[in-house]
């Protein structure tokens, strides 16, 4: 069922994740230990959390920018980054991964974009270069999402000549334009004045309306609480808690949850 929190959008017990058992380690340094998470299709997973407590690494693995060192992950229905064969994992090649990667589309905390480019020409380089998108065909679609996102006027414009929230609303369209199936967040607001925040979250509750299966790694706590279907916490590299936003948020039931949020709320 829908939580009563979520934005009013479709829904579906399909799921576009699925992570059994993942673990991630840094030389001696367990980052990931043996997490397990599904997130339904159409649905927004926000998870929250200390700095250090494997957030952005779980994302990283999702899209395969980092090698898992066990378990299990899969993007669609598919394997994410790998082949099984007798119960043992075989690196895909580089030319596999990448295609798999069109599925998903990521956002960081900077925005990445190619400071060369205008607007439009960073939006149009992945679906040309990548997918082979006709350049008038790439053209047409990228001023559609800088129109959803509030920048058609902004085309022209280079990265430098635009403000941070909307050099993050270009890098959302950009992702966009590859057609994902899923979009990863990866505290997209943290590198943002504060007046700049809300017009990124007013497009990222555009995307959740629309249907977009998204996680999203914030600590913009309210947009977790209106926004999210689900939220989970972590720690030292495990789900510590996880269930509807308002629930955690406003009645942890775990000690550590609740000390991180006496600190945060």
């Amino acid at each position: 069922m829908e939580s009563p929190s979520a934005l009013d959008r479709p829904a579906t017990l399909e799921s576009m994740v699925k992570i059994r058992g993942l673990h991630k380690r840094y030389g001696s340094r367990e980052v990931l230990r043996g997490i397990d998470l599904d997130v339904p299709t159409g649905s927004v997973m926000c998870i929250i959390g200390p700095s250090g407590s494997g957030k952005s690494t779980l994302l990283s693995c999702i899209n395969h920018l980092e090698r898992i060192d066990g378990g299990r992950l899969w993007v669609g229905g598919e394997l994410v980054g790998y082949r099984e064969h007798n119960g043992r994992l075989y690196e895909l090649p580089e030319r596999q991964v990448a295609r798999m990667r069109q599925k998903v589309g990521m956002v960081f905390q900077q925005f990445n974009l190619f400071p060369h480019m205008t607007a439009l020409q960073n939006i149009i380089e992945a679906p040309i270069q990548v997918k082979r998108v006709r350049s008038a065909q790439a053209r047409q679609r990228a001023m559609e999402l800088l129109d959803r996102v509030g920048l058609a006027a902004k085309h022209p414009m280079f990265p430098a000549q635009l403000s941070g929230g909307e050099q993050q609303r270009v890098a959302i369209a950009r992702a966009l334009a590859m057609d994902p199936q899923l979009m990863l967040f990866d505290e997209p607001t943290s590198a943002l004045d504060p007046e700049l925040v809300g017009e990124v979250l007013a497009v990222m509750k555009d995307l959740a309306r629309s249907g977009m299966t998204m996680v999203v790694v914030t600590h913009e706590l309210a947009f977790a609480r209106e926004v999210g279907d689900e939220l989970a916490f972590m720690d030292a590299g495990v789900i510590v808690e996880r269930g509807l936003p308002r629930a955690v948020l406003s009645a942890p039931k775990e000690r550590r949850t609740q000390d991180f949020l006496s600190r945060v709320l």
